[in-house]
């Protein structure tokens, strides 16, 4: 087959692959919140919590909920529906969606990832995530003397290449290997910082609400 004739057929394929790829680079979601916007990509490795993520995000059933548990250096937890139109004060966490999200785990909880909650394993063995709520890494510096440590906690062993994103990053290596995370803050760290750092009470919920409204781009 000459060159003449395969350029008509090259054409369409490179222009299909390079829209291709270009999609999978666009699964971003904002976070907008009273303290700054997050923007977040979704994983397409972790295709389950992406697309129930996307599909709640969609559907607006994110907006005006709070983020309710705020540990600093740790992390920034939302997504209870219930906290929705929580008075002051009261003890939030345990509202789902009613149902669960089969384990994804695969990727290090570096500074910014976006992860699910889930229940303990002592109930949940199989360590489902939570159909809704969710948090994102604050965490604190690594060195390889601490995820040395940690490797010697959790009987785990971190991949050169996890080593080098959590010194470079820092995180909280010590829930990996136990929940899924299935994106990461691509802009608005700053945001989460100023999240972080908010005023708490005993249960860790911000003594200002802190509501988001979850937008895909």
């Amino acid at each position: 087959m000459s060159k003449t004739t395969m350029r008509p057929i090259l054409l369409p394929l490179m222009l299909a692959f390079v829209v291709s790829t270009c999609q999978k680079r666009q699964t971003i979601v904002r976070i907008e919140t009273n303290l700054g916007v997050i923007r977040v990509r979704l994983y397409d490795e972790t295709p389950l919590h992406r697309d129930n993520f996307l599909k709640l995000a969609q559907s607006g059933f994110y907006d005006s909920l709070l983020f309710h548990r705020v540990i600093r250096d740790f992390v920034i937890q939302g997504g209870d529906p219930t906290s929705k139109n929580a008075p002051a004060g009261v003890v939030l966490g345990s509202g789902d969606t009613g149902y669960t999200i089969p384990a994804e785990i695969r990727f290090p909880h570096v500074r910014g990832a976006l992860a699910a909650a889930r229940k303990p394993d002592a109930v949940n063995p199989q360590r489902a995530s939570d159909g809704s709520q969710f948090y994102i890494v604050q965490g604190q510096p690594q060195t390889d003397a601490s995820l040395d440590e940690w490797e010697r906690v959790l009987g785990i062993k971190f991949s050169p290449q996890w080593r080098a994103r959590y010194k470079a990053l820092g995180g909280t290596p010590q829930l990996d290997g136990q929940y899924t995370v299935f994106g990461e803050v691509v802009s608005g760290l700053e945001v989460v910082d100023r999240i972080a750092a908010v005023p708490r009470d005993a249960h860790d919920r911000p003594l200002e609400d802190i509501r988001m409204f979850v937008r895909v781009e």
